[in-house]
């Protein structure tokens, strides 16, 4: 696939050339970057972590970054809103940052909450960013990183607790097409903070899109985070998200992903529990129809002793779509005491949809509890029945029995307006597959 490397490398230098003042370390990184991409290639189904999910796609598509960035007005970023209640707001059309439609009101002296761009000179952005996630052995970080122009930054400094939640808004509005956009994340807690973290991405129009993003966090001790990230864009577009978290000692990451939407999605999670007591919560949902395929690949490494995580996803598939889910749970051999359980649950409303599921445990200590488990199946007749005889009509049945699937993911979400608008999503879709 050598060859179609070539117009994403040749943008690339040509974006970098056009920048006349950039930091030193970054033009560095993002150099390296490149060179890793090259090196690397378009992963394809031989490698073993994509064997089932094909990115010919999108290394076929000849995507051109998306130049837009001014079509939204303030009445479209209301309609995409998860949350009723005030939110600190940031606004991205096509990788570009809109200050005038987003919201910063509420952010308490000291908290740094913006564009990324605007603070490539702050000490946390050059100590962290790009240090999180692996650039030499993925081929989409290492993408990202070489057009890394933009995004989100967030520092909570050491004993803030920001009880307002930020929602960080990503909205593909070209109607061009096929158009790429490369957002990044770079999320610092410091010692004793905590934060709640929305990212989400939409698109405006049914067009073929390309959204490659990356997020970086960083968690200091006993510092706390939910972070939760919707993916709900255009079914034409394809979408691959990575998120790299490192997590001190006593703290606790907790990572929702909610996916809706995108004819191609990967969400890759790795997270490193590298000081004893820290703990992480992967909870995800994902509904596929159509041809869409949904692929989550996980991976928790328990570094150090005394840690704990809980991993829970559930997906629903309906027609002829096709889901992936890889769970990797590695104990390293000084991580005694670790104590890790993992379930993935997939419901297959139709004989055609397919998923193919592999948990795996990597345990190279002695003294641990580690548990993991899979489970395919389609809807239950005899559940169906029992509703049945209970007044309710065949559809009302499935409707019921698929929401309190979906909804043992999702009553796990603590933002009560965030859950009941997800529960919402959900029931406008079942119609759909209930009839």
């Amino acid at each position: 696939m050598t060859t179609t490397l070539n117009p994403f490398i040749a943008e690339a230098e040509q974006l970098s050339a056009a920048r006349s003042t950039e930091p030193a370390w970054l033009a560095a990184a993002r150099l390296k970057a490149l060179t890793s991409f090259n090196r690397l290639g378009f992963p394809t189904t031989r490698d073993e972590e994509w064997r089932f999910t094909s990115v010919a796609p999108i290394a076929d598509g000849s995507f051109t970054l998306a130049r837009d960035g001014a079509a939204l007005t303030r009445a479209d970023v209301d309609s995409y809103r998860w949350l009723t209640e005030s939110a600190i707001t940031l606004v991205f059309t096509d990788g570009v940052y809109r200050r005038d439609l987003s919201n910063l009101d509420g952010v308490p002296p000291g908290v740094q909450i913006g564009s990324l761009a605007a603070a490539l000179t702050e000490p946390a952005v050059e100590r962290h960013l790009t240090t999180v996630a692996d650039a030499k052995r993925q081929a989409f970080t290492a993408l990202n990183t070489a057009f890394l122009a933009d995004g989100v930054f967030v520092h909570i400094p050491d004993g803030v607790i920001l009880r307002t939640p930020i929602h960080a808004l990503f909205v593909t509005s070209s109607d061009a097409e096929p158009t790429m956009v490369h957002p990044r994340v770079l999320i610092v807690l410091g010692a004793n903070s905590q934060a709640s973290i929305i990212e989400s991405y939409e698109s405006r129009h049914r067009t073929r899109s390309f959204t490659n993003v990356v997020t970086e966090v960083v968690a200091g001790e006993n510092a706390s985070l939910h972070h939760y990230k919707i993916q709900r864009e255009s079914t034409a577009g394809f979408h691959i998200g990575s998120i790299a978290a490192h997590a001190a000692r006593n703290s606790a990451l907790v990572f929702h992903s909610i996916s809706l939407g995108g004819a191609l999605v990967r969400n890759d999670v790795v997270v490193t529990l590298d000081g004893e007591g820290a703990i992480c919560t992967l909870n995800g949902v994902y509904l596929s129809d159509g041809s869409r395929l949904v692929d989550n690949h996980t991976t928790i490494d328990h570094a150090k002793p005394h840690c704990d995580s809980r991993e829970i996803y559930r997906g629903v598939l309906a027609d002829k779509s096709r889901a992936v889910f890889n769970g990797k749970i590695v104990v390293q051999p000084d991580a005694q005491k670790t104590d890790a359980k993992q379930t993935s649950k997939a419901l297959l409303l139709s004989p055609d949809a397919q998923i193919n599921t592999k948990p795996q445990l990597e345990i190279f200590a002695d003294d641990v509890k580690c548990t993991h488990g899979a489970a395919v199946g389609q809807m239950d007749d005899e559940a169906i029945f029992y509703l049945r005889a209970r007044g309710l009509d065949e559809g009302e049945a499935r409707h019921m029995l698929i929401r309190a699937f979906a909804g043992e993911v999702l009553n796990q979400i603590p933002i009560e307006s965030l859950r009941a608008r997800l529960d919402h999503e959900l029931m406008q879709r079942l119609p759909e597959w209930t009839r």
